[in-house]
């Protein structure tokens, strides 16, 4: 059984920097070999992939509205994920989730709503003030 909870949201100004994390707990399988994402969900709006990375590798994968200005990366030893967020915008305000299954990521999971993750956070609120 998977558990993860993310971290470290909150308000920022328009520009700013904020970084949140997801922390996993793995009871039954090698942390290396899981597909890690994020995704988001801002009122009224479906639910938008972020970025995904495998574990095992570092590969990462960039959805087109945050490609340049988000990075993801993961701390294998402590099973945690993070989420850098360079220059936010308000659009950027939304509800922040990590999510992973077991297996590669492929490149339809960034692009997707997340059908095929296993695994889900409860969410962490990031709010960007213009």
């Amino acid at each position: 059984q998977v558990q993860l909870a993310e971290s470290g949201g909150g308000s920022v100004p328009a520009g700013g920097f904020l970084k949140i994390s997801c922390v996993g707990s793995v009871h039954e399988y090698p942390s290396g070999t899981y597909c890690l994402a994020w995704f988001r969900r801002a009122p009224g709006q479906a639910r938008e992939g972020v970025a995904t990375i495998y574990a095992g590798d570092g590969k990462a994968d960039y959805g087109d509205s945050v490609k340049g200005r988000f990075t993801i990366h993961r701390d294998n030893t402590k099973k945690t994920l993070y989420l850098s967020i360079h220059k936010p915008q308000p659009e950027d305000t939304a509800k922040y989730y990590c999510a992973a299954y077991l297996g590669q990521c492929r490149p339809e999971d960034v692009a997707g709503e997340g059908a095929g993750f296993a695994y889900w956070g409860q969410g962490t609120q990031v709010t960007v003030s213009s």
